[in-house]
């Protein structure tokens, strides 16, 4: 590696590493948002999860949409009565050698040219878990306040 090639590394970690916050900050006052549907995609060129959130009449929907999916786990009760969000966060997580929140260790095995990533973590009566390469978050425009 030269000496030009690590500043353009720390360029695109830099950027997603914000891209993740700003999703961060999108997402952290959606609790008590309803998880309307998990759309996962698994047997194509490019594997994705899709999580939609209702918000209600005063409070905007959501679509998270996550794709170069590296870790998966979706838990729910048999019977479920309304799928609200208790907590939401979304992670960003670095390349080696940079250590990772110690939640996040044990759940994917680290290897070097692993890419950085973004861990959604959704708890309420279903957790969704996610490590993803890629993260957008769709809010819809309405006439409701912002979330």
């Amino acid at each position: 590696m030269t000496g030009r090639e690590e500043p353009e590394v720390r360029a695109v970690d830099g950027a997603f590493k914000s891209r993740c916050t700003r999703a961060a900050e999108v997402l952290a006052p959606l609790v008590g948002h309803f998880i309307e549907r998990i759309s996962f995609e698994a047997f194509s060129a490019e594997d994705s999860l899709e999580i939609a959130l209702q918000g209600g009449p005063s409070r905007p929907d959501v679509v998270i949409s996550l794709s170069g999916l590296h870790y998966v786990a979706i838990a729910k009760p048999p019977e479920i009565s309304g799928c609200f969000i208790d907590e939401i966060s979304l992670t960003h997580l670095p390349t080696t050698p940079r250590p990772w929140p110690e939640d996040a260790v044990g759940r994917l095995v680290r290897f070097d040219g692993l890419s950085e990533l973004a861990w959604l973590r959704i708890v309420g009566p279903a957790e969704v878990d996610v490590m993803a390469s890629t993260v957008t978050v769709y809010v819809a425009v309405g006439d409701g306040p912002a979330p």
